[in-house]
Parts: C-alpha cells; sequence; structure tokens
C-alpha cells in the first residue's frame, strides 16, 4: 500500500536515536498530532497483513482476528481526527479483504469459531468508516454502510426469544463452547450499530431495534437501576436466565454509552437523557482515577489479560463521541479525555529491547496509566489503547458523525445478509487446533470470575 509504504520508509530515520518518552500536551493540537503519529507507527509496525502471501486484515498471533477489526476502527479514527493519511491504504484494504467474499465479516477462515461480538467489533469499524467519510471502496467492493447493514440483519434473524425472552448469544453456533451464555457486549454491538445505523439512514426501524436489546438488557438483570452494565447471562437447563454474571468492564459501559447518546441525539428525548446520564454517571465513577481511565476489575491486580488489557481504549473512543453527540457532557468528559491523554503518553517510554515491539525505540506504550510511567507490557492492545488516548481529545473540534442527510457518502443495502445464516457444515471440517481451542476456552471460562469473562477468546 502506497501510504503505509511511506510510512514504513521513515523508520530508518526514527530508530536512528532513542526518544526519552511521547511528549503530549494536552492543550495543544499539534503536540497531540504529533504524539498520536508516533503512537500509531509503533502500533502499524505489529500489523503484518499487507505483506506479500499474508491475509488483509490479520494480524499475526497470538492476536485474535476481532483485535484487529478493533485496531482499523482507531486507525480510522486517527485519519479522522489528524488528517494524517500514511495509513489509509492498509485501513480500507483491510476492511473490503474481511467484508468480501461474504459481504457480511464472515469470512470462511473465520467463521467457524467468531462471535457475535468479534463480527461486532468489524461492523463497528465499517460504521465508523461512514461516519468519518473516510475514502469509499471502489465500487465493485463492498461498502461500509452496506457491511454493517447485513451484520445487523443477521443479528436481527439471530435474536433468540425462546431462551431468555431474547438478545444475542455469545457465540453464533452451537458446537462453540459458550452457547450457552449471552452477553452485554455481543448485545451492545447489536443495540450500538443499531443506534447508529437509525441515526445515519433516518429509519425508525434500526432504532426499533435498539430499544428493543437496551430494554432486555434491563429486564433480565444485565443492566440495572443504577445502570451498571454486567457481563453476561447463562441459560439454564429450562431456558431460563438467572445467572448473572456481574462483572464490569469497561467496554461494556461505554458501548451502550455511545449507543444511548445516538439516541438521545435522534429523540431528545427525556427517556433516552436519563439512560445517557445514568450510564455516563456509572462509567466515571466505577473506571476513572484522578481523571485517567482505567480497568477497574483487573488492572491494579495486575491480572488484565489481553483482551482486557484493550477495553478502556474503547471506552475513550466512545467518550468522545457521546460528547460530539450530546454536547452538554463535554464539560465532564473532556477532562477526563485530556488527563487520560497526558497519562498515557506518560506511559510511552518503553525501548525497542523488548522483542514485541518494533517502533520507534523508547515509545512503547505500557498498559496501566495511573502511574503515568512505562509498566513493562507492550502489545497491540496497549499501543492501541495509547492511540486511542491521545487523539479522542481532538474530537472536540470536530463535526458530529455525519449522516446520509449531512453529507454521508457510504453506499447502503437495506436488504444485505438478508436470510444469509451461514451453514457451518459447509466450511472446512473441525481440525484438532480448533478442539484443543474450545478445550482451553472451557478451562480458562471455569478458572475465576477475572479470565472467565474475557469476551473473545477462542
Amino acid at each position: 500500500m502506497r501510504g503505509f509504504t511511506a510510512a514504513l520508509a521513515l523508520a530508518p530515520a526514527l530508530w536512528g536515536h532513542d526518544a526519552l518518552a511521547i511528549n503530549l500536551n494536552p492543550g495543544d493540537e499539534a503536540s497531540m498530532k504529533s504524539a498520536a503519529s508516533t503512537a500509531v507507527f509503533g502500533l502499524m509496525k505489529y500489523y503484518t497483513g499487507n505483506n506479500t502471501g499474508d491475509t488483509p486484515g490479520n494480524l499475526p498471533e497470538p492476536y485474535f482476528w476481532w483485535t484487529a477489526g478493533a485496531m482499523f476502527g482507531t486507525v480510522v479514527d486517527y485519519w479522522f481526527l489528524t488528517g494524517d493519511t500514511s495509513y489509509n491504504d492498509a485501513t480500507l484494504q483491510a476492511i473490503v479483504h474481511q467484508g468480501a467474499d461474504s459481504q457480511d465479516f464472515m469470512p470462511k477462515n473465520q467463521t467457524r469459531t467468531e462471535g457475535n461480538d468479534d463480527q461486532g467489533f468489524w461492523a463497528m469499524t465499517a460504521m465508523s468508516a461512514a461516519e468519518n467519510k473516510f475514502p469509499d471502496p471502489p465500487a465493485e467492493q463492498p461498502q461500509y454502510l452496506a457491511l454493517v447493514q447485513a451484520v445487523f440483519n443477521l443479528y436481527a434473524q439471530r435474536w433468540d426469544v425462546d431462551d431468555c425472552g431474547g438478545g444475542l448469544r455469545w457465540q453464533i453456533f452451537s458446537f462453540n463452547n459458550g452457547y450457552n451464555y449471552k452477553n452485554s457486549i455481543s448485545n451492545g454491538c447489536f443495540f450500538n450499530i443499531a443506534a447508529r445505523l437509525a441515526r445515519y439512514t433516518g429509519n425508525s426501524t434500526y432504532g426499533d431495534w435498539a430499544n428493543k436489546v437496551f430494554e432486555w438488557e434491563q429486564q433480565v438483570g444485565l443492566i440495572s437501576p443504577n445502570f451498571d452494565i454486567f457481563d453476561g447471562i447463562t441459560i439454564d437447563g429450562d431456558k431460563q436466565c438467572r445467572k448473572v454474571n456481574t462483572d464490569q468492564w469497561s467496554y461494556n459501559s461505554g458501548i451502550y454509552l455511545e449507543g444511548a447518546a445516538m439516541m438521545y441525539n435522534i429523540t431528545n428525548s427525556d427517556q433516552w437523557k436519563q439512560r445517557l446520564d445514568g450510564i455516563l454517571k456509572e462509567t466515571l465513577t466505577r473506571f476513572v482515577k484522578d481523571n485517567v481511565l482505567f480497568e477497574q476489575f483487573c488492572e491494579t491486580q495486575k491480572l488484565c489479560n489481553r483482551d482486557q488489557q484493550s477495553f478502556k481504549g474503547f471506552l475513550a473512543r466512545w467518550l468522545a463521541a457521546t460528547m460530539k453527540l450530546a454536547p452538554y457532557t463535554a464539560q465532564t468528559i473532556m477532562p477526563v479525555l485530556q488527563g487520560t491523554a497526558q497519562a498515557a503518553a506518560a506511559s510511552c517510554t518503553g525501548s525497542t529491547g523488548a522483542p514485541e515491539f518494533k517502533g520507534q525505540s523508547g515509545t512503547a506504550c505500557g498498559f496501566s496509566w495511573l502511574g503515568k510511567n512505562f509498566d513493562g507490557q507492550v502489545g497491540v492492545p496497549q499501543q492501541m489503547n495509547a492511540l486511542a488516548a491521545m487523539i479522542y481529545p481532538l474530537a472536540v473540534n470536530k463535526p458530529a458523525p455525519f449522516t446520509q442527510k449531512t453529507g454521508g457518502t457510504s453506499k447502503g443495502n437495506p436488504n444485505a445478509g438478508t436470510g444469509k445464516q451461514k451453514d457451518p457444515t459447509a466450511l472446512r471440517p473441525i481440525t484438532a487446533a480448533d478442539k484443543a481451542g474450545a478445550a482451553f476456552l472451557t478451562l480458562f471460562l471455569i478458572a475465576g470470575s477475572v479470565g472467565g469473562t474475557a469476551f473473545l477468546l477462542k
């Protein structure tokens, strides 16, 4: 890719000296853009999907498919907020490749093991591309809006009223462990894209589904009266839902926060304002310390696994979106985004001595930002988190997400994905590696509540 190659050509100059840190002044736009440029360079050095023989859109092991989808969502926002086009070609190629040939983010190399939440993260990346007016693919390729509509339609087909009166299961197919679990992140993906499609297209059917998902979460106890958002609920043998897993994660709060902000922006209703305000209050109480985002359930104990290490970066994304959709929240949200950006940048002092990091020496970003220093943990989640923290304060000077009426250009297909529930028997046979992965997941879910609520391990 032209832009990505040009960015990599800078590597010798960058590696010629050790940087002391990524310097960031949260009140200076040029400083934030410069810091983000350094962070995104380190992030994209993990990516190999545009290398000859590799699969566009995939990250190398040990990273899962959903992580790549989330990463490119962050890079789409990076382009929109900074204007840097260096990674646009690689990003467009990744989204198109993973969307095709099925045109619904169910590629054959993933379908047997992907869950509803995995698919949802790629769909939300495509939705961000549409809302940000990211350069559209060629006309013969899958279009962002149509991809999201396909996933929405598949979600609607999977809505399960026979067990627990509704909701999406974590897994798509019954042979995958976790099929008897309905989790807030899978349903949050449905809620989030439904609300965003309602705003982008003006079609009230999407909004009706967003309300339906939210109210189901409340009815089964996954959203409490105080707007705590719990991890998920297990389907019992009699098809009832009684066992609520009350673990709380920052990305669950964030995904419902943005969806509620979308619905408030559309309806201007007291009900959605109450929901928005309730989630925002609970989120800032639970996942912020001294104006810095943190993962309250596992970060201070250093127990977060690779998936959980990425959650707070998504929360930063959805806080920024909320601020644009409901401007009255900016006075509450901006101090958190600015404090988080400064603390995250202070964590980016790691060296290239860590084999996982191949970016500019001295700019590897750690996971925990509370100490405002490098904690020795490096990887895609850490670098992606820090990049997110650095760019989202820039949203304050950007327009709200575009819609079809305000200049959005992505082409849609309301019938995309209709009647296309995949037949897993048409895919490759289950291998020993698949069985080993499923067995590992089962043991991992039983091991304890922290590991057990990891949402995307396969």
